[in-house]
């Protein structure tokens, strides 16, 4: 069932590792994936909210429940956190990217650090 979602095209990878260790509204997930990748991957909002409502319906994000005190963050704001299945996805992706990173090793397109 996992390996019908795999591969997952690039901002739905970024989009659910910034998810991996917390919830996170959407201008949250931008600036993380920035932040993770060191500016080399930027997602647009439109880029963003379609892989976001993309990932609903496939039942790999959830909106949260919780939500910050409204005296600290804006009402308006939706939060997003991986579902078991969104987790078990990210979790399979991660392992075939390792895979393949060891392919490359193997036929010395990068060196092993």
């Amino acid at each position: 069932m996992v390996n019908e979602y795999l591969p997952l095209n690039h901002a739905d990878f970024h989009i659910m590792l910034a998810l991996g260790d917390e919830e996170r509204h959407g201008y949250a997930i931008m600036l993380h994936v920035e932040e993770l990748t060191e500016g080399a991957v930027k997602l647009g909002p439109g880029t963003l909210y379609t892989s976001i409502k993309r990932l609903l319906a496939a039942g790999m994000i959830e909106e949260s429940g919780e939500r910050p005190d409204p005296e600290v963050d804006d009402q308006r704001r939706r939060y997003y956190k991986l579902t078991k299945l969104g987790r078990k996805v990210l979790t399979a992706e991660v392992q075939r990217m390792e895979r393949m990173l060891r392919h490359a090793r193997t036929k010395r397109v990068v060196k092993h650090a």
